[in-house]
């Protein structure tokens, strides 16, 4: 990685940061990427979910009044 990189709205320059600095970066960005698939799989889970709930729904019995 090089270039600029923004943090907390200010720029730098990646190869300026100290390597613990590049290394704590690195880091924020691979469990950033991390919750943003988690996100995703969420949004499948809760789909699947609504999707069976429905057909459950569907199979129920139908109460005679």
């Amino acid at each position: 990685m090089s270039g600029k990189v923004t943090i907390d709205g200010k720029d730098y320059v990646f190869d300026d940061l100290s390597d613990k600095a590049k290394n704590d970066l690195l880091s924020v960005r691979a469990v950033d990427r991390k919750i943003n698939e988690n996100k995703q799989e969420m949004a499948i889970l809760q789909t699947a979910r609504n999707a069976y709930a429905r057909s459950l729904s569907e199979q129920l019995p139908v109460e005679k009044q």
